[in-house]
């Protein structure tokens, strides 16, 4: 074999190694998930390449690859779509076309990408808020918000905040033509958390007349306390969003300090002052059975409070609902949740339906068994088309 054959082989045989991924018997369109699975492999490892190097932040880099698919606000033949500000924060607008003698839905949505990604100027975000509005005849504001590394928490909360807060006055629902009495919020992923966080604040606010008729979080990340649940151990190296990428999302919400998302990954990040909030995120107690598998619960390793004094948002509500006392959770609206069997966020969700339900909320619970993190990104997936005609079938059937 000559030097040239014999390099191209050994090229060849790295190439597929990188590019196949073991994946569950049950997943739809394997070789889309194999090809999907390498893009979204290769953006992380080019930034923590670049990161290491000093080149350039690794959430930069990634912001980066993200702004390719952004769009432009076009109306189309149903639906117009604007840019405007709502409390100084950019939101996107999309209104139907067709008139309407009574008034309509409001939805407002708000993008994930681990509060550090993302835009509702994205193409994913942009189609669905567009599918949302016609097929839902509902005008959907899509809010944008500040990121992280540039700015941490409480910033994305308080942006979403003001933004919704803006929306629900009924002088600004008037404008738009939405029925004050069936307005919603939506969120996926850390856009979930965003909705979880900001309908539990409404509240508590006596200056918010409009109470929210409905949430709806898709595969949510609501607490940043365990990172070791089932799904955490099980889907550590799934190729969509790893163990390893979801702890950075996390620390990278709070801080650029390198040891916080250290302790998180070995799971001794709590100071004992605070184990009692572990009974708000204990998965032995809250998950239903047959998604415990055989997995047995460890006591956490508990650490100083050095890094809590540092950075205390990793122990607040608004950054993780997950931990409100049941005497909020119970007041809380009509509840959309998605899970996703292929997701290490997919726990979270487990239990805060088990929660909620235990509060008396009405919960709908869509658990996708052959479903993964960010499906509903995927549109070229047959799974992303039924998941996204599920949710707006029933905000047209609750909202």
């Amino acid at each position: 074999m000559g030097g040239k054959s014999l390099y191209l082989l050994i090229v060849g045989v790295l190439v597929a190694y990188y590019v196949y991924t073991p994946l569950p018997d049950n997943l739809e369109e394997p070789w889309r998930m194999v090809w999907l699975g390498t893009q979204l492999r290769t953006a992380p490892h080019l930034a923590a390449f670049l990161d290491f190097l000093g080149i350039n932040h690794y959430m930069d880099t990634f912001m980066f690859f993200m702004s390719f698919p952004e769009v432009p606000p076009t109306s189309d033949e149903n639906v117009t779509v604007s840019e405007t500000t709502f409390n100084n924060i950019h939101v996107r607008v999309y209104k139907p076309k067709r008139k309407s003698a009574a008034l309509r839905r409001g939805v407002f949505y708000i993008h994930g990408g681990g509060w550090c990604l993302g835009s509702a100027a994205l193409h994913i975000y942009d189609m669905l808020s567009r599918w949302t509005a016609a097929r839902l005849d509902a005008v959907v504001v899509s809010t944008n918000y500040r990121l992280a590394p540039k700015y941490h928490f409480p910033i994305q909360f308080e942006d979403v905040y003001n933004a919704l807060w803006w929306f629900l006055r009924k002088k600004v629902l008037a404008e738009y033509g939405v029925n004050p009495e069936r307005t919603g919020v939506s969120g996926d992923s850390a856009g979930g958390n965003l909705a979880a966080a900001v309908t539990q604040q409404l509240l508590d606010d006596p200056d918010v007349k409009i109470k929210l008729k409905i949430q709806s979080l898709i595969y949510p990340a609501l607490q940043p306390l365990d990172v070791d649940s089932p799904l955490y151990q099980e889907n550590a190296h799934f190729p969509v969003l790893s163990k390893s990428l979801m702890v950075r999302f996390w620390s990278e919400y709070f801080t650029t300090d390198g040891s916080l998302e250290k302790a998180m990954l070995s799971n001794q990040h709590i100071p004992v002052a605070v184990s009692r909030l572990f009974k708000f995120v204990n998965w032995s107690s809250l998950l239903p059975e047959r998604f415990k598998k055989g997995h047995v619960y460890k006591t956490p390793t508990y650490d100083s409070s050095e890094l809590s004094d540092k950075y205390p948002g990793f122990l607040d509500v608004r950054a993780a609902p997950l931990l409100a006392d049941d005497n909020k959770v119970c007041d809380l609206p009509l509840t959309y949740v998605v899970t996703c069997q292929y997701d290490v966020l997919r726990d979270d969700g487990l239990m805060y339906v088990t929660r909620l339900r235990k509060a008396g909320v009405q919960v709908t619970h869509i658990h996708a068994e052959d479903g993964f993190h960010g499906t509903f990104a995927f549109l070229e997936l047959k799974i992303s088309s039924r998941m996204i005609y599920q949710y707006i079938s029933w905000l047209r059937e609750n909202l």
